[in-house]
């Protein structure tokens, strides 16, 4: 595996889901691959989780680590093509990448959507340039689009608490005070879709994701008919996606809220999230507190999914 962006790098997810658990069952044992590599981790935005869990699982494959936090300590970065840089600018992207590219073996690039052009965001611009002139394999660290680290650990927390061999997972949307991105549905969607699951999207009318990513799942705008019988619930807040409405919020309904009278419509279902959450408007504090709730262990296999695609990086250099 030369990149790693989306579910179709990954390959065969039921292998992937058995080397991952193999992985999680022996750390250590493969750090032969990492010896002398070097991992650069690049982040525009913010991270716990993906920052703490990555470089776990490149010390757990013997690597070295290099983190660059663009907004601190850095040059502020230019990104446009053909701009007069009079401005606080001081270096172009075209320039640090190679740079960054010449100290090191992988890259991994986390970079939100900006949600000034639906065009730049959706055709990840940033990302595609380390692909394109980093000179290194480059893996997305959540991108405008996907999260795939988090969707790949979201279904392994999925297969490892599967009680039917096709379970009903629902994705529902739940109000938020702030516009987020749609890369986390986009993804977890993909990923879903790409499964053999039975695949429910719920969502107030206007919330519809890009059909790219979710081709296959039923939607239903009620959430509350959506979510019987499910055995599993992951609550995640969206911006609108489609135009004119593109990053806008349109709702803070909430009735959306994930509560323990939700959860009682399902089949005692596990609660998931990709976290950080904001509790009592994505969901409520008796329901991520409980028993069913998997945030903490779906948050601990982010240090498996990354390993896995470590691993594969490395065995492909």
């Amino acid at each position: 595996m030369r990149n790693f962006t989306c579910v179709n790098d990954i390959g065969d997810l039921r292998q992937a889901v058995s080397e991952a658990l193999a992985i999680k069952a022996d750390r250590f044992s493969m750090q032969h691959l990492g010896r002398n590599k070097t991992l650069m981790m690049v982040f525009f935005n913010s991270s716990l989780r993906t920052r703490l869990s990555t470089q776990k699982a490149a010390m757990n494959l013997g690597m070295n680590v290099i983190v660059l936090d663009v907004n601190q300590g850095a040059w502020k970065l230019e990104t446009e093509r053909g701009v007069i840089m009079d401005g606080d600018k001081s270096e172009h992207l075209l320039e640090a990448i190679p740079v960054m590219g010449s100290y090191c073996d992988v890259i991994g690039v986390r970079s939100f959507a900006r949600f000034e052009s639906k065009e730049d965001d959706y055709g990840e611009k940033i990302l595609q340039q380390f692909i394109r002139y980093s000179g290194r394999p480059v893996f997305s660290m959540e991108a405008a689009t996907r999260h795939p680290l988090q969707s790949l650990a979201d279904l392994i927390t999925i297969e490892e608490h599967k009680l039917t061999e096709r379970p009903k997972v629902v994705m529902t949307w739940a109000p938020h005070p702030k516009a987020l991105p749609q890369a986390v549905p986009n993804s977890f969607a993909e990923w879903m879709c790409a499964t053999d699951y039975d695949f429910v999207i719920t969502h107030p009318e206007g919330y519809e994701l890009d059909p790219e990513f979710t081709r296959g799942a039923r939607i239903e705008y009620d959430q509350d008919k959506a979510l019987q019988g499910a055995d599993f619930v992951y609550a995640k807040n969206w911006a609108a996606y489609t135009d004119p409405n593109y990053g806008k919020i349109l709702s803070r309904d909430r009735s959306w809220t994930v509560t323990a009278e939700k959860m009682a419509l399902t089949n005692n279902a596990f609660f998931m999230h990709c976290l950080p959450v904001r509790r009592n408007m994505i969901v409520s504090d008796d329901v991520i507190e409980s028993p069913r709730s998997l945030v903490i262990p779906e948050a601990a296999n982010r240090e498996i999914s990354a390993q896995l695609v470590l691993k594969r990086i490395l065995e492909s250099l």
